[in-house]
C-alpha cells in the first residue's frame, strides 16, 4: 500500500448563495453564569462557519460537540461550554446551519463525490462477519504518518492489560512514539499495576490466565500500595513499579488522564474523580488530537467522541480530519458511539488484544 496522504480540505463557495445573502451572525450576552441566552447555537462535529462582519467567514478552531460560540474582544471566536459562562460573554445565537443566520455547518469538507453505482447493497454496516484487512493496513500507515507528524491519543479499556503480551505491544507503542496521550480509567492503571507487581491482573494470571492463591486481593493490594507510596511516579522512583503502561508513560513524559467512576475501588491517587474536572483535563488534550483509537471502553469512548470534532487547524494553518477508530467485540457498543453523534467513527470488531498485538506486527 502506498504511503500515507492526508485527503484535501474542501471549503465551501462563499461567492455564492445562499452565502452572499446571509446576515451577520446575531450575538448575546450571558446573564447568568453557567446559563447561555436562548436561541443559543450549539456545535457540532464538523467545521462550522460565522459571519460575523459581511463577507468575512470565519472558521471555528478548536471546535466541540454540544458546546457555544463565545466571540472574544479580540474578535476571535472561542468554543466553550455551558458550565464556563460567565456573565458579560457574547454568545452566538441562531438555530439555522445553512447560512440563513449567518451560521454553516460544513458537512462535506472532506467526502469525495463518487456516488455509489446501486441503491441497495450488502454489508454496508460493519459487523462481526466484516473483513477487516484493509482497515488495519490504512491504519497502519497512518499511525506512521501521525508519529511524526500528528497527535495520536489512546483510549483504554483494562482488557488491554488483562493479557501479556497486549500489555508489552502497547508499552513498545510507548516506547515507539506510537502514543502521545492516553484516557482511561482507574481499572486500566490499577491492574497495569497489579501485572507489574504480582503478574496478574484481577488475581488471574496474564499469561496463563490461571487464578492465583486469594488473587482476588491483589488489585487492592496493588491500590494500596501505589497510595502509600504517595502516587504511580513515586513506585516507579523506588523501583517498586518495573514494567507495563503507566511506566512506559511516566518514563516517556507522556501525559494521561484518568477519568474516575463511582464503582472505583482506592481509587489510585493519580485518579480525577470529579467529573467536571476530568472532562476538563481531557478537553484539553483532545483539542490537540488528530487521530483517536478506543479500546473496549465504552463511556471512555464516548465521552472523547463527544469531544473530538472531525477536524482540526494544525500550526501551519492546514485544515485536516481527525481519525476516530473504537475497536470492541460488541457491535452494539460501537454503534453507540455513531448514536451519540460521532458519525466520522471507524470501527473494528475484535477482540482488544488480538487489536494490539496485530497492530504491533503491521508496525513492524
Amino acid at each position: 500500500m502506498s504511503a500515507f496522504t492526508l485527503p484535501l480540505y474542501h471549503p465551501p463557495d462563499f461567492t455564492t448563495e445562499p452565502f452572499l445573502s446571509s446576515p451577520n451572525v446575531t450575538f448575546q450576552n450571558v446573564l447568568v453564569r453557567g446559563v447561555a441566552p436562548e436561541p443559543f447555537h450549539a456545535t457540532s462535529i464538523f467545521p462550522e462557519y460565522f459571519q460575523i462582519r459581511r463577507g468575512e467567514w470565519t472558521l471555528l478552531r478548536e471546535s466541540r460537540m454540544d458546546c457555544v460560540v463565545a466571540l472574544e474582544d479580540t474578535g476571535t471566536l472561542t468554543v466553550k461550554e455551558l458550565r464556563h459562562l460567565k456573565p458579560g460573554e457574547r454568545i452566538a445565537c441562531g438555530r439555522g446551519e445553512n447560512g440563513e443566520d449567518g451560521i454553516y455547518v460544513h458537512t462535506h469538507a472532506f467526502r469525495g463525490s463518487e456516488a455509489l453505482s446501486d441503491k441497495f447493497q450488502f454489508r454496508s454496516r460493519p459487523t462481526r462477519e466484516t473483513s477487516f484487512s484493509t482497515d488495519y493496513d490504512e491504519l497502519y500507515n497512518l499511525l506512521k504518518y501521525e508519529r511524526t507528524h500528528g497527535f495520536i491519543l489512546w483510549v483504554l479499556g483494562p482488557a488491554v492489560v488483562f493479557d501479556r503480551d497486549a500489555r508489552e505491544s502497547f508499552v513498545s507503542f510507548v516506547e515507539r512514539g506510537y502514543v502521545h496521550a492516553l484516557f482511561a480509567g482507574n481499572a486500566l492503571a490499577t491492574h497495569d499495576i497489579e501485572g507489574a507487581l504480582y503478574g496478574t491482573a484481577l488475581g488471574q494470571d496474564i499469561y496463563s490466565k490461571r487464578s492465583m492463591q486469594l488473587g482476588h486481593y491483589n488489585h487492592l493490594d496493588a491500590l494500596n500500595r501505589v497510595r502509600a507510596w504517595g502516587g504511580i511516579e513515586k513506585g516507579i522512583e523506588e523501583g517498586m513499579i518495573k514494567d507495563g503502561i503507566m511506566r512506559a508513560l511516566v518514563m516517556k513524559n507522556i501525559p494521561f488522564v484518568l477519568a474516575g467512576s463511582i464503582r472505583d475501588d482506592g481509587p489510585l491517587p493519580e485518579v480525577i474523580s470529579d467529573a467536571c474536572r476530568a472532562q476538563d483535563g481531557m478537553r484539553a488534550i483532545a483539542r490537540k488530537t488528530t487521530t483517536v483509537i478506543a479500546l473496549a471502553t465504552q463511556l471512555h469512548s464516548i465521552a472523547t467522541g463527544n469531544m473530538v470534532p472531525s477536524y482540526t487547524i494544525t500550526a501551519e494553518g492546514q485544515i485536516r480530519p481527525v481519525y476516530f477508530y473504537i475497536v470492541d467485540m460488541s457491535e452494539f457498543a460501537v454503534s453507540k458511539l455513531a448514536n451519540r453523534g460521532s458519525l466520522t467513527v471507524r470501527s473494528i470488531l475484535t477482540n482488544v488484544q488480538d487489536f494490539i498485538v496485530t497492530v504491533s506486527r503491521g508496525l513492524k
